[in-house]
């Protein structure tokens, strides 16, 4: 090495030479791990660190040493910033990739995956964890496709086998996921979590009797792993063993007493064993939590009923009934979370001026109604306006209208900058623009409401809500007034549960809810909403 360095020496500048000399250093590092003495290692590599902070090849090596001896927090840190220094080392983009999904930044151990796939595409490890990436992130089209791509690099893994099949079975295609479950099992029946995934699969298939039979074994190998004890819970309550469905759901509730699923099961379960108190405990506790739960409000009114708690339950069947009826309107709970974490992302490019960015990120990210010419730059659009960039905003809504006349909401956005500004005249032109269009715009509707609200046509207001089936805490608030204003006092005080319920953890819209129900001396019901502010 110094032979080569005197050789080159006039080409070289000093920080170069440096690097010779660090390199020197981090080779006697390296020797030393070889012999197996890593805390030798560890120094020599340190203390090259602290003399060269910026050489790379040092950090690198020292989240390997530190990774052998079980520190697994100081190598991320090691390798984080040997990334910093190198972000086009593959080896560092897969170690950093896999910490951040383990740590649960999806999004950021995504970017890192592919980056390191545009080098070395073949891949098959850093396949298989951009799918379960995706699968974290609900975007399971994409996770299908990447799984499918590493079962072509790796055909004959029983892990890719099994991945596979919990991936067709999340889609919805549980008759060829238990064929590759079935097969990954049978290459390898030690393969963790196979009994929860074909008793997953066997329970989405109607084999009740098979998928007591995996649930009941993957509980069995897995003590205190609360996802199987919930699963052979599910698998009981299908079976109609209510009894026997008590013990996993209370297992599961004793470490997380808030877990929804489990709540409703066990209410389920305890009004079925006719323990109505119980029931009604049970059941209270999960809507206090969440008060969208369309089941536990049906439940609920057949315990009250049980106990002969006749207008309780009537009231509790009201809400239900209401609920059934906006259920059209509420996204899944997956397809908003990966809705929001496109949202999230475009803001950001957008904060940073990267506007062409975040246009193509929605036209990657497209799927049915947004995946047209103009939804893009709708999409972008609405970020705008929710960020108060007003004029950005109109400018490319219009450009959206300009690309595609007929894009799905741009008039209605338009309207509703137009209502920011308080021009309800320009705002009632836009949202019927968009009705000739799209007839059946649950939105566009609700915000025709709101115009009437503000004109305080009250009658005209709670008509256009009702139909929009809105379940946006604001307009709902404004449905709960506008019924206070035409003396309905009993439909006022059922929009208002149904507003808290859906504001959830928004504290102001309870609030404001709250404030609206003392105002018309419905005071016993606002003390009771006013709890989800003391939670």
């Amino acid at each position: 090495m110094l032979v080569c360095v005197t050789a080159i020496g006039a080409a070289q500048s000093a920080a170069s030479r440096g690097d010779a000399v660090a390199s020197v250093q981090l080779h006697q590092a390296v020797l030393a791990a070889k012999r197996g003495d890593s805390s030798q290692a560890l120094r020599l590599a340190e203390a090259l660190i602290a003399s060269h902070p910026k050489y790379s090849p040092a950090l690198k090596f020292e989240g390997s040493v530190l990774e052998q001896m079980g520190r697994d927090n100081e190598a991320e840190r090691a390798y984080e910033a040997a990334l910093q220094l190198a972000p086009k080392d593959v080896e560092l983009q897969y170690k950093v990739g896999v910490a951040r999904l383990l740590a649960g930044d999806t999004q950021e151990a995504i970017a890192l995956f592919q980056q390191r796939l545009l080098q070395v595409p073949r891949d098959g490890d850093t396949l298989f964890y951009l799918a379960q990436a995706y699968h974290l992130q609900d975007e399971n089209d994409l996770a299908l496709k990447t799984i499918q791509r590493d079962l072509s690099v790796q055909p004959d893994s029983v892990m890719v086998w099994q991945k596979y099949g919990e991936l067709l079975c999340s889609s919805g295609d549980n008759a060829t996921a238990l064929i590759w479950l079935t097969k990954a099992q049978h290459a390898d029946p030690t393969l963790d979590r196979i009994d929860f995934d074909l008793g997953v699969a066997s329970l989405r298939n109607e084999d009740l009797e098979s998928a007591a039979q995996y649930a009941a074994k993957a509980v069995s190998l897995r003590s205190g792993d609360l996802r199987a004890e919930a699963l052979l819970a599910e698998v009981d309550v299908k079976l109609s063993k209510w009894q026997e469905a008590e013990g996993p759901f209370l297992r599961v509730l004793a470490v997380k007493p808030k877990d929804p699923a489990s709540l409703l099961g066990l209410g389920h379960c305890q009004l079925a064993l006719k323990n109505y108190q119980a029931a009604v405990e049970t059941l209270t506790r999960l809507l206090q939590l969440d008060q969208t739960i369309i089941l536990a409000h049906f439940y609920l009114s057949r315990a009250y009923a049980g106990l002969g708690r006749m207008a309780d339950a009537d009231h509790e069947a009201e809400l239900h009934s209401r609920l059934v009826e906006q259920a059209g309107s509420v996204v899944p709970t997956d397809e908003r979370d990966a809705e929001k974490a496109t949202l999230v992302q475009a803001r950001q490019l957008l904060l940073d001026n990267h506007e062409s960015e975040a246009i193509e990120l929605f036209r990657q990210r497209a799927k049915g109604p947004t995946a047209t010419p103009g939804a893009p730059y709708m999409l972008a659009g609405v970020v705008y306006l929710y960020m108060g960039r007003s004029e950005d905003a109109e400018r490319l809504l219009k450009k959206a209208l300009a690309i595609e006349p007929t894009v799905r909401e741009a008039h209605t956005y338009l309207g509703l900058l137009a209502l920011q500004q308080g021009d309800l005249e320009d705002a009632e032109r836009d949202f019927r623009q968009e009705l000739v269009a799209q007839p059946n715009s649950q939105l566009a509707v609700a915000e025709l409401g709101e115009v009437r609200y503000r004109q305080q046509r009250w009658e005209d207001a709670a008509e256009q809500f009702v139909k929009s089936r809105t379940v946006q805490p604001a307009l709902l608030y404004m449905l709960s007034d506008s019924y206070f204003h035409l003396g309905k006092v009993k439909e006022a005080d059922l929009t208002a549960e149904l507003a808290v319920g859906y504001a959830k953890d928004d504290l102001t819209s309870v609030q404001r809810v709250v404030d609206l129900l003392n105002r018309n001396q419905q005071t016993e019901l606002a003390q009771r909403l006013s709890l989800q502010l003391a939670r």
